[in-house]
């Protein structure tokens, strides 16, 4: 196994394609392909998040609550954003469902993206294929939409996403 640099951004995106997976008999390859990554990042990010103890050595299962802790109280320390530029894209954090039926707000915010439908403040990706996957997967959007209000969102916003997204990890679990 390599040395461990740290965390990337996009370590946190397949973890949580992972997840959304919703327990699916899944292979590397299929994880690469649906992300737009290679599979050699897949597998290198794969090796880091294992060292990290945020999915188990054999790489199959995620450790929820050791995620969890790691959103709550480092993703907007370690990944932090700011919004942009106006620009076309596609919508994130609070603009984007689920946050989008329950806070109201005259800011839209979006991950650029030339083939996206919204206008709004622009919103870096944790990967910059993660618009393009997105749209190819419903679930993963409104995971990773909910990651980027705790990212830029108030504390009401971060707060209304945390608990949105220990109520979609715990429901897969409940499955």
């Amino acid at each position: 196994m390599k040395k461990h640099n740290g965390m990337r951004p996009h370590d946190v995106v397949i973890l949580l394609k992972i997840i959304a997976l919703d327990n699916e008999n899944w292979m590397m390859k299929d994880i690469a392909n649906t992300l737009y990554i290679s599979s050699s990042e897949v597998s290198e990010s794969l090796n880091r998040s294992a060292w990290a103890g945020l999915i188990t050595n054999d790489k199959r299962s995620v450790f929820k609550a050791a995620l969890f802790d790691f959103i709550i109280h480092g993703l907007k320390y370690v990944y932090p954003q700011k919004p942009g530029a106006m620009v076309r894209g596609i919508k994130t954090a609070h603009s984007a469902p689920p946050l989008s039926f329950e806070i109201l707000s005259d800011q839209s915010y979006v991950w650029p993206y030339a083939e996206g439908d919204s206008r709004g403040f622009a919103i870096e990706p944790l990967h910059p294929n993660v618009p393009k996957a997105c749209m190819e997967d419903p679930k993963l959007h409104e995971l990773l939409a909910l990651l980027d209000a705790v990212r830029v969102g108030t504390t009401r916003e971060q707060n209304v996403a945390i608990n949105e997204l220990k109520n979609r990890i715990q429901e897969i679990d409940n499955k």
